[in-house]
């Protein structure tokens, strides 16, 4: 080898370099030049300056915009990864370490992957060497601390909504039934503030969720969705304090800005009710005068049509109901409840007709006489 080519350096290793960059939140990014394009500059003036060192850009956009660093569940985080696994990046450059990720086990697993691959990991405002014991630690001092920070903004953001929840306000969630939001606020809708009430009233006349969908059904009133209510849909409705004029945070509740639709006599009466446990109101339910014809009256469609009743006025009403309806399900029966009073008349004035002609009495014996008979007696309504 003569003293000239002893001279002359040494081929240049190409190094490509992918440049990863990581916007929290969407604000700005709608901009012609936003964080996301000026951490980009900064990243690609510093590829420019190891040019010697045969940096090379990567012309592909790693670019995450409004996703948190607490995740990597990113699009363009994934694609680099899959890039690096391809063996198509040497380099990953940031502008800060805190761009790839703000968790210390989530940055672990990159580096890791990383040194599987022989990729090496830049941060252009926070110069070290990962291939080093020194830089490792480095690397998780300056990781720990952006943890921390995230930790601390975490906290900030629920503090301030404890706070601003303690004061009254909405801070956002879905949209009970009976309310609308104007300017942050929850203002009172009327048509749904009517079927609020109107489930609030029947279930403290009826004290059972069962006997009041099928009333609910009957009178066409929905749910915010649009859909029948169910049982669930409204146990929900009867425990939110919202209609009280309150704000919850965290089981402690507090006056709201927002005006109330139930007032608290309405409340507590139902809160009474459901104090009680299920049996002990089923038990009450049972304890009540006896409906003459259960079990005995079906609907044309060949259901059972079960008692139930309601009060008005300090008067109690008293119906046969198709159990489909009672269930919340659908019913496609032409009658959706009898009068008690009227049906079961109709069927003792009939009882006592017969019991008048001795001869229906005789034929009516002799075939529960006959083997095979069981002698039941089931009315069904064609009415």
């Amino acid at each position: 080898m003569t003293r000239r080519d002893a001279a002359l350096p040494a081929k240049v290793r190409k190094l490509r370099c992918a440049v990863y960059t990581r916007k929290s939140t969407e604000e700005g990014l709608e901009q012609a030049f936003n964080s996301l394009d000026a951490q980009r500059e900064a990243c690609e003036a510093f590829i420019a300056s190891q040019r010697s060192e045969g940096w090379v850009l990567v012309h592909d956009r790693y670019d995450d915009g409004g996703v948190s660093g607490g995740t990597l569940d990113r699009p363009a985080l994934k694609r680099l990864l899959a890039d690096i696994e391809a063996g198509l990046v040497d380099v990953v450059v940031v502008y800060k370490i805190d761009r790839l990720s703000r968790s210390l086990l989530d940055f672990a697993r990159l580096v890791q992957t990383f040194d599987q691959h022989d990729v090496t990991f830049v941060s252009v405002t926070q110069s070290f060497n990962t291939t080093t014991s020194m830089g490792r630690l480095t690397l998780n001092i300056l990781l720990s601390f952006a943890q921390f920070e995230r930790e601390v903004i975490g906290e900030r953001v629920r503090d301030k909504i404890a706070a601003s929840r303690a004061r009254g306000m909405w801070m956002g969630g879905p949209v009970p039934l009976g309310y609308r939001v104007e300017h942050r606020r929850l203002v009172v809708d009327e048509a749904g503030a009517a079927t609020v009430r109107r489930v609030f009233e029947g279930f403290a006349e009826l004290g059972s969720a069962t006997r009041l969908l099928p009333v609910l059904r009957a009178e066409g009133l929905v749910t915010k969705t649009g859909r029948p209510f169910d049982k669930g849909a409204v146990y929900k409705l009867l425990v939110n304090r919202t209609y009280l004029g309150e704000a919850v945070h965290k089981g402690r509740a507090y006056p709201g800005e927002h005006a109330a639709i139930i007032p608290r006599d309405l409340w507590d009466r139902v809160h009474a009710i459901l104090a009680e446990s299920p049996r002990a109101r089923a038990a009450r339910n049972r304890d009540r005068p006896p409906a003459l014809l259960r079990g005995l009256l079906f609907g044309p469609d060949g259901r059972a049509m079960s008692p139930t009743h309601t009060r008005k006025k300090g008067r109690l009403y008293g119906y046969y109901v198709s159990q489909a309806v009672l269930q919340g399900g659908p019913n496609d029966a032409p009658h959706r409840r009898l009068p008690a009073g009227e049906i079961e008349g109709l069927v003792m004035a009939q009882l006592r007709a017969l019991l008048r002609q001795p001869e229906v009495v005789v034929g009516t014996w002799t075939p529960r006489k006959t083997p095979g008979a069981d002698g039941c007696v089931v009315i069904r309504c064609c009415c």
